[in-house]
């Protein structure tokens, strides 16, 4: 959090009367969009041909957040305010629901939700808070599993950490999370099982100065099986360890993966500047500026700690 925040002020609502003028004009823009006279691509979307423009205008917020640009993060916050709002007037169209419906679910829910602010009920840490939703839930629901709601679509890693923090909620979870190192050498033992002779990992230092060594398909459909769970069994560890030390393993697969990308751009433009291409480069070349991109952005890190 900046250090100009001033924490006072927090839950202050906009002026209700400029926020209502505001929210109704965007409201009549969506519906006339829609209207007979309006855009022939809006007339055209349904609940579902909308879908994939909700999720990517989701993702394009995140990277907008990580970007730590305000600018984009309004505007990308906007375009999902957007994908809601069509949603919405798609549904008033069809005679389904609409705009004022959707608005008195979620205030209703976060009034129902949260019986520690708006009833007598006392929680006292975040974890209470959680415990008490999930029973509200439970209860609005008649959901029969902890995992029932849970969507089916979520990104594997998300929705893996998301079952575990479930089971976690009615307390089934290792008492010591150091304990899942433990069980993190378990699996990548069970798993050099299954791709080594004797389960005996090679002893090979990680390095560029040695030939490449082709891969070998995996032909028989059993041990590929066996394989890919365990592969999945040490992800699943890998993504707990991350829960109970409060960190979206999500995000940091993310972060990580444009880290990565971000490097190997810097190797392109490094060849590009000196007329060559990345594809004739050799291996080692190539891990030399990796290695020269890396230690540019530790400097550009220190120098602007330094500054601060």
């Amino acid at each position: 959090m900046p250090s100009t925040v001033d924490s006072s002020k927090f839950g202050t609502p906009p002026d209700p009367h400029t926020v209502g003028t505001a929210f109704a004009k965007f409201c009549e823009v969506i519906a006339k969009l829609r209207s007979p006279t309006g855009c022939p691509w809006d007339r055209q979307q349904t609940l579902e041909t909308i879908k994939p423009f909700t999720l990517e205008e989701t993702y394009e917020l995140l990277e907008a957040i990580d970007s730590k640009d305000d600018t984009a993060i309004t505007e990308e916050l906007g375009d999902v305010l957007l994908q809601v709002v069509l949603d919405a007037q798609i549904g008033r169209d069809e005679g389904r629901f609409d705009i004022l419906q959707v608005l008195d679910a979620i205030t209703q829910k976060m009034i129902d939700r949260h019986p520690h602010v708006f009833d007598t009920k006392t929680a006292h840490t975040a974890e209470d808070v959680l415990r008490n939703w999930d029973r509200q839930k439970q209860k609005e629901k008649q959901r029969e599993s902890i995992f029932d709601g849970l969507p089916a679509a979520l990104p594997a890693l998300a929705r893996c950490s998301r079952v575990a923090e479930k089971a976690a909620r009615v307390g089934y979870d290792f008492p010591h999370r150091a304990m899942l190192f433990d069980k993190l050498k378990e699996e990548i033992a069970e798993l050099a099982q299954e791709l080594f002779p004797n389960g005996d990992i090679p002893n090979i230092p990680a390095s560029v100065d040695m030939a490449p060594v082709p891969d070998e398909a995996i032909n028989d459909a059993q041990l590929r099986d066996r394989i890919e769970g365990e592969f999945g069994d040490v992800l699943f560890v890998v993504a707990n360890l991350a829960r109970r030390w409060k960190i979206n393993p999500e995000e940091a697969l993310r972060r990580s993966t444009a880290k990565f990308e971000r490097r190997v751009r810097y190797i392109e433009d490094q060849l590009k500047s000196h007329g060559r291409s990345i594809r004739d480069a050799s291996l080692q070349q190539m891990e030399e500026l990796y290695q020269l991109g890396k230690r540019r952005e530790q400097g550009d890190g220190e120098e602007s700690k330094n500054r601060r």
